[in-house]
């Protein structure tokens, strides 16, 4: 089986959520509003195992144990173009775009051998998979496979401290709640949290730097926010992170 993809820059894929590596995160602070996205898995799933690996595990209160991916992410809503996407329709930091453009349409939170429907393009989408387009995937192998690897040894790298954040914080009974209530989907569902509580574990960052740069970010999507009609879980979002990251700051001098 072989596969062709080939990107044609139509930026139609660069619009809301964009899930980041740690670095990427906090390189990208004074461009995209930052959160944490839990996502729960069932185990049989396919991608149980390598989410559990890349993430962690929560026993829940019935003592059947889930997968938790944590993903650093651009909390952007799904109506809002990438901060980056120029008004050309063309990436305006494609020479430092995050790791996660670069790998795309592929995903390293997948086994290598789950990765043939990714390169189906959603409606809308521009992206040639003609028989002029490369081919990008055979026998459910990648074949230009250097982004991916370059994203999946980043996602192993900070796994560490994201479990120790991870299992720290779901003690939290709030966010326990949150990941039990998000486990009973059927497909499973999400819990989004504030990206700043990974920062005391990320001992090379310097807290109150990253916090001048991302809160004027916080508060430019609070006012784009406010008031729009299905978004009030996004406006709540930046607006409170926005004053708890003013205090703290307020507090550092």
């Amino acid at each position: 089986m072989e596969r062709r993809f080939h990107c044609t820059a139509c930026g139609k894929c660069c619009f809301g959520w964009l899930p980041l590596s740690l670095d990427d995160a906090i390189a990208n602070a004074g461009r995209f509003p930052l959160a944490m996205i839990w996502t729960t898995l069932r185990q049989g799933a396919k991608a149980f195992a390598l989410t559990a690996e890349l993430g962690t595990t929560v026993e829940l209160r019935n003592h059947k144990r889930i997968a938790v991916q944590i993903a650093p992410t651009a909390y952007i809503p799904p109506e809002f173009p990438c901060p980056a996407l120029a008004t050309d329709g063309l990436c305006g930091i494609h020479a430092d775009r995050p790791a996660r453009c670069r790998t795309m349409p592929f995903s390293p939170y997948r086994e290598e051998g789950d990765q043939a429907d990714l390169l189906v393009p959603k409606p809308g989408w521009l992206c040639d998979t003609t028989a002029a387009a490369p081919v990008v995937y055979r026998d459910k192998k990648i074949v230009f496979r250097e982004d991916f690897d370059r994203e999946r040894r980043a996602l192993e790298r900070q796994a560490i401290p994201l479990r120790a954040y991870a299992d720290r914080l779901v003690t939290n009974p709030e966010v326990a709640a949150a990941v039990e209530k998000a486990a009973k989907k059927s497909r499973g569902g999400y819990v989004v949290l504030n990206f700043s509580a990974i920062l005391p574990r990320l001992r090379q960052v310097d807290a109150a730097a990253f916090s001048r740069r991302q809160l004027p970010v916080l508060i430019e999507f609070a006012e784009r926010t406010a008031g729009v009609a299905g978004l009030a879980d996004y406006h709540r979002y930046y607006r409170d992170n926005a004053a708890g990251m003013a205090q703290f700051l307020e507090r550092r001098g």
